[in-house]
């Protein structure tokens, strides 16, 4: 239930008096659901609200931009920047928040595969948490399915990785989230991923070192259980020259 220091509204047309982000606040507090940056909001956003949302943080932007003494007003480069920075946060790079997951075909291992399956190198694109710099990198998935495993076509990975990684996150927290929706899609006997990336919280300020990459993987069920099986799935991503 919403905290007490929430007001009570009774129904949508109470909660339409106020900002789309405070609506959606409300419907993810009444429902004790958690909405971290990396958490998917989409089942609380209604019709039009994304909009809305976009309005709502052009306007805070421009007074990030104010309190950064920039005269957007005369100043030809940023006149429009708020906008921008509006469409790229909620349409494009922090998308995997606002939209629902991505409608993926399963069709049954008819053939009864059980061999291992490695898919990638996928490139994928997120932001780090702590300061929103990109994280760009590559992500290598290795399945062992089952005869009671669902296939997805190759395409649909990609669209999966796409999904959870558009979110502020770190890579840690990512990869299992990535790791935790193919379980659930795929239901193998095994799961392994594999994530590779540049931060640019560290390229771009701090120590500002260009050349330092993380790598870290989650294993699962067999990957686990058969150090053969996972020696085989690192051996051939050495192949491929991972880092």
């Amino acid at each position: 239930m919403p905290s007490p220091t929430m007001p009570i509204f009774r129904n949508e047309d109470d909660l339409a008096q106020l900002p789309a982000s405070e609506r959606i606040r409300y419907r993810l507090v009444g429902a004790d659901r958690r909405y971290h940056a990396n958490d998917n909001i989409a089942a609380y956003i209604k019709d039009g609200e994304i909009d809305e949302l976009k309005a709502e943080v052009q306007s805070h932007m421009q007074g990030v931009l104010e309190a950064l003494v920039i005269d957007t007003e005369n100043d030809h480069n940023t006149g429009d920047t708020a906008r921008r920075v509006a469409k790229m946060f909620i349409d494009e790079v922090f998308r995997g928040r606002y939209v629902k997951a991505p409608a993926v075909t399963e069709f049954p291992n008819a053939s009864r595969l059980n061999e291992l399956m490695i898919v990638g190198p996928i490139k994928v694109r997120s932001a780090c948490s702590h300061h929103l710099c990109p994280i760009l990198g590559k992500v290598w998935i290795g399945i062992m399915p089952n005869e009671h495993s669902n296939l997805i076509g190759l395409s649909k990975y990609a669209r999966i990785c796409d999904w959870i990684m558009s979110r502020p996150q770190i890579q840690e927290e990512a990869v299992i989230m990535l790791a935790d929706e193919l379980q659930d899609r795929v239901k193998p006997d095994g799961l392994a991923i594999v994530m590779e990336a540049d931060h640019f919280c560290m390229h771009w300020r701090g120590v500002k070192d260009d050349e330092s990459m993380m790598t870290n993987s989650v294993m699962r069920g067999a990957f686990l259980k058969n150090p053969d099986l996972r020696r085989e799935f690192l051996s051939l991503l050495s192949k491929k020259n991972v880092s």
